[in-house]
């Protein structure tokens, strides 16, 4: 395999330090040892499956991770992290920080470190495309327009 691939066993090493990094990150106070309170509500768990058989519940698998160039990689564990400090201002009500949904962000196809102009320019774009007054999809519509409110209304300043 080239040298701009991981091999499996290097990437389930790598992407299971991010589990162990994570629980450092959100939960400081627990021991390692005690992963019961952690294990149901880990971004980890959300992105990545590392199991031969996919089921489906996480947004990577091993498969499609070991199909990535090492850039690839670097990107969804940037993606992963974002997703973490997210979750971690968000529990903790951490103020100071301009951060947006990155589930929204990503359905409306923009980057996960979009500012408010870029979500502007983008909300604009699709009002256009899906507008039922110019033939557009109604329904795409809608949800554009409630995933607007929350974006705009939920962020953390």
């Amino acid at each position: 395999m080239s040298d701009r691939y991981y091999s499996c066993e290097e990437l389930k090493t790598k992407i299971r330090s991010l589990k162990k990094l994570e629980r450092k990150i959100r939960f400081p106070d627990l021991p390692d040892t005690d992963s019961s309170k952690t294990a149901r509500c880990l971004v980890w768990d959300e992105f990545f499956d590392l199991n031969k058989e996919y089921k489906g519940k996480a947004k990577y698998s091993l498969s499609s991770l070991t199909a990535m160039t090492r850039e690839g990689i670097r990107e969804v564990i940037d993606e992963y992290f974002f997703h973490v400090y997210y979750r971690y201002y968000k529990e903790n009500g951490i103020i100071g920080v301009q951060l947006y949904d990155p589930d929204i962000l990503s359905r409306l196809g923009l980057p996960i470190d979009a500012d408010s102009k870029a979500i502007k320019k983008k909300f604009r774009e699709l009002a256009k495309k899906y507008h039922p007054d110019t033939g557009g999809d109604s329904k795409k519509f809608i949800e554009l327009m409630e995933a607007y409110k929350k974006l705009t209304d939920n962020f953390m300043t």
